[in-house]
This record gives C-alpha cells, sequence and structure tokens, in this order.
C-alpha cells in the first residue's frame, strides 16, 4: 500500500485527484496539509495579501475540513509537517508553479515520492535538480499532465499511422480559456504565473510527443497587455528532423479553444477536447476527404485515473521511473527553449 499525503486543499486535489486515488486499491490517503502562518508569509505575496494571512489560513482550514468531511484522512498543520511525516510515502503537490521546487525537493529529501502538477518548477535547471536528487533516493517525481494518457490519443494516433490522412504536412493544437477571477495565481508572477507555464506547456508536451524526440522549438513568442506583468497568451512553431511542423497558441484571456488539426495530404482531422476531455466524456473527430465529410467518435477515458496509475508504477518500477525523469527533463527543456528564443 502507497500512503499519500496532499499539500493544500485545491480544487483539483478536491474534484479530480481524490476521486482518481479513491478508485486504485493500493493507494491510500493519509491526510492533507494547510500552510502555517509563518509559510504563508514566506509565500510572495502582495502587500495586500499579506495583511490578510490569517483570514487566507482560516479560508484553507475550513476548505481542508470540508475535504476531510467527504474523503477522511487527516489535516496536517503545516506543509512542512505532511512533508516530513513518517505517516506518508508519497506527496501530491498542487501549488502554484513557484512553489513547487521548494515543497517537491523537501518531500524528496526527506524519502517521499512526488507527484507534481505542471510545470514541475519554473525553470530547466530547478527540475533538473530535483531529478537529480529523486534518482539519487530511488524516487518518483512526475509531472502530472494527465492528457498524454487519454486512450483518444492512441485512437488518433492509429488513425494516422495507418494512412487515413496520407503523409501529414501540419499539426495544430490550440489551447486557451477566458480571463479568470483577479487572484488567480496565473496571474501572479511571483507565484509562477502565467500562460506558458499553464496552457502553453499542455501544447508542448503534446507537440513534441507527435514530433518525436527531434523536435525542436523554430519560433516562439508570448504576449503580453498593461493590466498584468505576466504573459497572457502566446504561441510557437515546433519542427522534427524530418520537416514536419506543429504550429501550437495557448493564452489565459482568450475565447475557450482545446483543439486539434491534423491536416495531411489526402485528408485532415479535427477535434475539440483534446487535452481536457472529462470523465466519462465521448469526444468526437471530424474527418475530412475532399468534399466529404465523416464524424468519429473516440473513446471515453479518465485520463487523471490512468495518470495516477503511471505514478504509481513509476514508484514501482526502476525503468519506467527512469524513463519519466527523462520525460520530465525534457518538458522543462523546452519550455525553457521557449522563454530563451522569446526574449531575442
Amino acid at each position: 500500500m502507497i500512503r499519500i499525503g496532499i499539500i493544500c486543499p485545491s480544487e483539483i486535489a478536491y474534484r479530480r485527484f481524490m476521486p482518481a486515488l479513491n478508485s486504485i486499491p493500493d493507494l491510500q490517503f493519509i491526510g492533507l496539509a494547510v500552510s502555517s502562518t509563518k509559510e504563508r508569509l514566506e509565500y510572495n505575496l502582495s502587500p495586500e495579501q499579506s495583511q490578510s494571512v490569517e483570514i487566507m489560513i482560516s479560508e484553507q482550514h475550513k476548505k481542508a475540513s470540508s475535504f476531510v468531511e467527504a474523503y477522511g484522512g487527516k489535516i496536517f498543520d503545516s506543509y512542512t509537517e505532511i512533508t516530513v511525516s513518517d505517516e506518508i510515502d508519497a506527496l501530491y503537490i498542487p501549488l502554484p508553479p513557484e512553489l513547487h521546487y521548494r515543497w517537491a525537493k523537501l518531500a524528496l529529501e526527506n524519502g517521499k515520492h512526488v507527484l507534481v502538477e505542471k510545470p514541475s518548477t519554473t525553470s530547466y535547471l530547478k527540475t533538473e535538480e530535483l531529478v537529480a536528487v529523486a534518482q539519487k533516493n530511488n524516487l518518483a517525481f512526475y509531472e502530472n499532465y494527465m492528457f498524454i494518457h487519454h486512450d483518444q490519443l492512441r485512437v488518433i494516433n492509429n488513425y494516422v499511422e495507418q494512412g487515413n490522412l496520407g503523409d501529414v504536412r501540419l499539426y495544430r493544437i490550440r489551447f486557451g480559456f477566458p480571463k479568470r477571477a483577479l487572484n488567480d495565481f496565473r496571474y501572479n508572477k511571483l507565484l509562477g504565473g502565467g500562460a506558458l507555464f499553464d496552457a502553453g506547456g499542455y501544447t508542448i508536451k503534446y507537440a513534441s510527443i507527435l514530433l518525436g524526440e527531434t523536435a525542436k522549438i523554430g519560433h516562439a513568442h508570448l504576449n503580453y497587455t498593461n493590466e498584468f506583468d505576466v504573459d497572457l497568451y502566446g504561441s510557437a512553431t515546433m519542427i522534427n528532423a524530418e520537416g514536419v511542423t506543429a504550429q501550437i497558441a495557448f493564452g489565459m484571456d482568450n475565447e475557450y479553444k482545446c483543439d486539434l488539426d491534423i491536416w495531411g495530404n489526402k485528408g485532415s482531422l479535427h477535434t475539440g477536447r483534446i487535452l481536457t476531455a472529462p470523465p466519462g466524456y465521448i469526444p468526437e473527430a471530424s474527418i475530412h476527404r475532399g468534399n466529404e465529410t465523416e464524424i468519429i467518435k473516440l473513446p471515453a477515458d479518465d485520463a487523471f485515473r490512468k495518470s495516477l496509475l503511471c505514478f504509481r508504477d513509476c514508484i514501482l518500477v526502476n525503468s519506467i521511473r527512469e524513463s519519466n525523469y527523462h520525460a520530465v527533463c525534457r518538458q522543462a527543456g523546452y519550455i525553457q527553449n521557449f522563454m530563451d528564443i522569446s526574449k531575442k
């Protein structure tokens, strides 16, 4: 039995993580942590936020109480307490990106496997360091890009590989959503906000899978407005050694899009929930060949559950764990490369 704890009673932990966890018999939920006053004051808070720390912690306790009422477990009174606790074997970290490095490092140094929400950290060097610590201690360090496990990707890949669209000329991936509340961490630079770290990471991850190990970023651009000090949207092109190209675009002040277009010399494919299909949802793809259009059903799936199963396998199987180290570093490298190119 693998005993798991959670830092912070976040929405994704309550709504997606726990239902998936409860469906896997050899994973056991032990409890979740709320931040202490000292830990909260160490955050990169605005002056206004710093004045209301006690209110923020009180709200977090209320959420944690509701969490435990729904799912059981216990409440740890600080992030440090749960991270060093002998009661858990693995830690799930759904915090804002800038906080991932600190708590993941402490967890790995204390013998805990780590499941962290994307992005792994806010820089390649930090991710590389965490992977090195995990590797040294034979621990899993797993980045939760759950969409890659959805069965619709396998079906689409098989369809393309069978030559139904001919030779692929272009992939296009777009992911964006309307502006959220102004206090959302995604719009806070000090907490690792920005469209690239959030929506952009999805598009880069999928494009790099489609293009293979030789994929490189050829062009990258981030867009800003006067309202925030983080990037609100961006775009890039990626290309592999065979010359196949992927165009990606993303944003967090956009009309909602989450689609994939594949353009071949004999046909094209479009689907609209490629990165975020929830459990039970049946995606569709439209196939166009000349004047003919065909709609095909894609499989429903629970990508979060399958991602948790992959995390479990990283804990249990050395070869899977080692392969995952490469995947995490590769993704961090692409995001770092994107940032470097966009500054030129």
